[in-house]
């Protein structure tokens, strides 16, 4: 286990970005089409397929999901790891046409000091195929890279996050994130992350949590202060496990996934935010459909909890005058 997404077999990740746009994109694919499910809690989601992932339609599997920078712009990814995964022959048959089914989400990350200027066509269709054709080892990086290059914070800057575990019963869960949100992963002006009691081997710095929380700790602390808006925001995730499950039992662990969120991220699910979280299953192994299904989503949310926290915690500044400080930068030794 590498405490990444790609700790579940038949899953790899990709990034393409790109430092002048300070953007970019990550692309996970499925060696299988994997049964998927979305859950959306935020009030100002950006996706794409989302509908086509509600267990009463009618596909039950995709082939690949993008996570996106760029706002709508962003959305385009996905057709750039489409384009990629048809020329390798895949996708859903009708017939003799084949159709990569890949759903996406985005973060905004347009207002970072990055040059968005890019003409009449954003860039983020040959990010997508990129992140696509990069996707082919077991291990990718952490913090500000691919999807997360742009990522911020209230306080911080933001970025790409992965964490996993195992049940009790052998059953693998992942997560990956990309943590651009309206609220703070960490706690005050201080070092400690709101995931520290979820914190394995000292995985994003072993600071644990303060003593006392002072009631300026607890204030509310957002992008933007008064002048915040709903468009600047939003964290993404993916969690994937090689249980056996349904549509509908997918979206449950989706649903009991967003839990993590609320474990790391403070305030959350704003109508400032856009926190979605989508859940795949490679169906692998089989599973109890209550009290290990219940286990499962636990466990997930965890793992979605500790993702985030070390998405902020890998992440290096953005070179741009008035750029947010990164984690290492205030507090790394």
């Amino acid at each position: 286990m590498q405490n990444l997404l790609t700790d579940i077999p038949g899953v790899r990740v990709g990034h393409a970005h790109d430092a002048a746009l300070a953007s970019g994109v990550t692309a996970i694919l499925f060696d299988q089409p994997a049964v998927a499910a979305i859950d959306i809690r935020g009030g100002g989601p950006g996706v794409r397929e989302d509908a086509l992932l509600d267990p009463a339609n009618t596909v039950e599997r995709v082939d690949g999901i993008a996570l996106s920078g760029g706002s709508a712009f962003g959305l385009e990814a996905a057709s750039g790891i489409q384009a990629w995964l048809a020329e390798q022959g895949r996708g859903f048959a009708v017939r003799d046409a084949l159709i990569p089914i890949v759903p996406g989400a985005i973060v905004f990350d347009l207002l970072n000091g990055g040059n968005k200027a890019w003409g009449r066509y954003a860039p983020y269709r040959e990010l997508g195929y990129a992140a696509a054709a990069a996707a082919a080892s077991t291990t990718f990086a952490l913090g500000s890279v691919g999807a997360g290059l742009g990522a911020t914070t209230a306080n911080l800057q933001g970025g790409l996050g992965s964490a996993s575990a195992t049940t009790t019963g052998g059953i693998k869960v992942a997560a990956i994130v990309v943590v651009n949100a309206v609220g703070s992963v960490t706690v005050g002006d201080g070092p400690w992350f709101w995931a520290a009691p979820y914190e394995i081997d000292g995985e994003f710095g072993g600071r644990g949590l303060p003593a006392a929380f002072t009631p300026d700790m607890l204030a509310m602390r957002i992008k933007g202060g008064p002048a915040a808006s709903a468009s600047e925001n939003t964290t993404i995730s993916l969690v994937v496990t090689d249980a056996i499950l349904t549509k509908a039992q997918a979206k449950r662990l989706a649903m009991m996934a967003q839990t993590g969120m609320a474990r790391a991220i403070y305030p959350v699910h704003l109508p400032l935010d856009g926190d979605i979280v989508f859940a795949a299953a490679t169906c692998t192994r089989p599973i109890e459909p209550l009290v290990e299904l219940s286990e499962l989503g636990m466990v997930a949310a965890n793992v979605l909890a500790r993702a985030i926290a070390r998405g902020v915690y890998h992440a290096s500044p953005l070179p741009f005058a008035g750029a947010l400080p990164s984690w290492q930068g205030r507090f790394g030794s």
